[in-house]
């Protein structure tokens, strides 16, 4: 950003320097037409031992910098400000409102952008309260659900777990027969089984119900935290500040991807250390889940494969954002934003 500023900084000078030249050389045409010499008279005439010529250009010079700079300060100014706001509604904080002096078009621009911001707060907070709704009619179909995710489970055991185990029992039988025993080929089987009880774990938090059912957030996602520090030996990392009752279709969809970042722990990313922080501020409640696993290479791995599309999904149903920061062998940071906006609706209703 500083760089495009910088580019417009310039531009201003580059055009202050060519407006200056001009007017010396048109100034200087008119003085030295009359001469026989005509502008070469310039380099004839000294001033401090210097020929006038140099004196021009120094001045052309010292002219086209101070005005480009006087120019371009108070408009990169402003344009800064306004790109700072739109990098706070990139993130999802449409709660911020642009202020900038004046009656010209980088005011009615910004303007425009917080009537826009406005409308979008009110489009999330509409959308917060048709997922509390949402949440309610669920329960109607949790029956529905439940035989879904029986299927879902049965699919994932029989594709994944039960191929593993198929392919263990193989891999040893064929050790049994052999009179030399590989340290490669037991190290492979070793991983298999690994990979097993790691699928087993995450199937086995997803048998938990989807829905906190009277428990508040706080007490559910404890819950889960505290079984992945008992269980499976994580050492856990909890801090949680809710001010205020959130709307249950809300707490729902966080308890969800709170289960989901899990289950992509207990699958892939082999931590021992785990931190989760909900925080809630004045105008978003925000979530972050560091671990210290092995990480992976974002742009080179099936976003769908670690859960993160639907992780994403369950956000945008809330009006939230969602970012992944990830490297291998540097852990990954899931960090979550959720407008505020149901405050609003209350008022409202």
């Amino acid at each position: 950003m500083k760089k495009r500023l910088a580019r417009l900084h310039w531009q201003f000078i580059r055009h202050n320097l060519l407006i200056a030249a001009l007017v010396v050389l048109f100034v200087s045409f008119m003085m030295t037409y009359q001469e026989d010499r005509g502008l070469l008279l310039l380099i004839d005439i000294e001033l401090f031992y210097l020929p006038i010529l140099i004196w021009l250009l120094l001045l052309v010079l010292i002219f086209g910098l101070t005005a480009g700079a006087m120019q371009a300060r108070p408009i990169t100014k402003r344009i800064d400000s306004l790109v700072h706001g739109v990098a706070r509604y990139e993130r999802g904080t449409f709660s911020h409102r642009l202020i900038l002096d004046g009656d010209d078009e980088l005011t009615e621009l910004t303007e425009r952008m917080n009537r826009m911001a406005a409308q979008i707060e009110q489009q999330i907070a509409s959308l917060q309260r048709l997922s509390t709704e949402r949440a309610a009619m669920q329960e109607t179909m949790k029956k529905a659900a439940v035989t879904e995710e029986r299927q879902r489970l049965a699919r994932d055991l029989h594709d994944a777990v039960s191929q593993q185990l198929f392919a263990i029992s193989m891999m040893t039988a064929a050790l049994k027969s052999s009179p030399i025993k590989e340290d490669s080929q037991l190290e492979i089987v070793e991983k298999m089984a690994n990979t097993a009880q790691a699928e087993m774990r995450a199937l086995l938090l997803h048998l938990r119900p989807a829905h906190l059912e009277g428990k508040s957030l706080e007490e559910g996602a404890g819950q889960l935290f505290k079984e992945l520090q008992e269980k499976h030996k994580v050492d856990v990392t909890f801090s949680m500040n809710v001010i205020t009752e959130l709307p249950k279709g809300i707490e729902d969809q966080i308890y969800r991807l709170i289960q989901e970042a899990i289950s992509n722990i207990l699958r892939h990313s082999k931590a021992t250390q785990v931190e989760f922080k909900l925080h809630e501020s004045e105008k978003e409640i925000q979530i972050r889940i560091v671990d210290n696993g092995v990480g992976f290479d974002p742009e080179k791995v099936d976003m769908n494969s670690y859960g993160l599309l639907t992780m994403k999904e369950r956000m945008n149903e809330v009006g939230g954002v969602l970012n992944l920061l990830s490297a291998p062998s540097q852990g990954t940071q899931l960090e979550a934003k959720i407008p505020i906006a149901w405050r609003g609706e209350e008022v409202n209703d």
